[in-house]
C-alpha cells in the first residue's frame, strides 16, 4: 500500500517538472507561439490541450491546463452572495472574468494568444517571447519585463535571506 502512495506522489512531481524551465520563441503575425514538445505533451495529457489564459498583475500572461485553473478557482464559495456584499470581491471577479480566456493547444502544438492579451503582456509578433515554467503551467513574458521581474525576485530573496539571518543572530543572543 505504501508503494502505491509513493508512485502517485512521484507522478505528481513528474507533472510539475513538465512545466519547469524557460525558453524563447518567436510569436508569428497571427499571435501564435509554437510550444516545445515537453509542454505540448504536458498540456495534452491534461484535458486534451484545453487551457485557460489569464493576464497577471505583473504583466505576464499565464497559461494553465483547464483543470488546474478550475482547481484554483473552485474555492470561491458562495460567489453570488459575496459579490452582492463586497466591492473587493466584485473587482476580483471582474479581474478573473475579463482577463481570462479558454482556448486549446492546436494539433500542431501552437498556442494562439488573443490580441487583448498580447497588448496586456507587450507580446508583439516577430519578437521573442519568453516562456517560463511555473510548475502548474507556464507564463508568457515580454523579455524586458521578465528581466525586471527576475531582478525583483532576486532582490526579494536577498532581503528575505538577510532578514532571516538577522533574526537567527538575535535568537542566539
Amino acid at each position: 500500500m505504501e508503494y502505491v502512495g509513493v508512485r502517485v506522489i512521484f507522478k505528481r512531481l513528474q507533472k510539475m517538472l513538465t512545466f519547469c524551465g524557460q525558453y524563447r520563441c518567436q510569436m508569428d503575425a497571427n499571435g501564435r507561439l509554437k510550444l516545445n514538445p515537453q509542454l505540448i505533451d504536458g498540456f495534452m495529457e491534461q484535458n486534451a490541450g484545453k487551457i485557460v489564459m489569464h493576464c497577471l498583475p505583473e504583466g505576464a500572461v499565464a497559461v494553465y491546463p483547464e483543470n488546474t485553473y478550475l482547481e484554483m478557482r473552485k474555492n470561491e464559495q458562495a460567489a453570488a452572495a459575496m459579490a452582492a456584499d463586497s466591492v473587493v470581491f466584485r473587482r476580483k471577479m471582474r479581474r478573473f472574468g475579463a482577463l481570462s480566456s479558454s482556448a486549446r493547444i492546436s494539433e500542431q502544438g501552437r498556442l494562439t494568444v488573443p490580441q487583448g492579451f498580447r497588448d496586456y503582456g507587450l507580446l508583439c509578433p516577430g519578437e521573442e517571447v519568453l516562456v517560463v515554467g511555473v510548475e502548474i503551467g507556464i507564463e508568457l513574458w515580454n523579455v524586458e519585463r521578465w528581466n525586471a521581474e527576475l531582478e525583483k525576485m532576486d532582490e526579494h530573496a536577498n532581503a528575505k535571506g538577510a532578514s532571516e539571518m538577522a533574526g537567527d543572530l538575535l535568537m542566539k543572543e
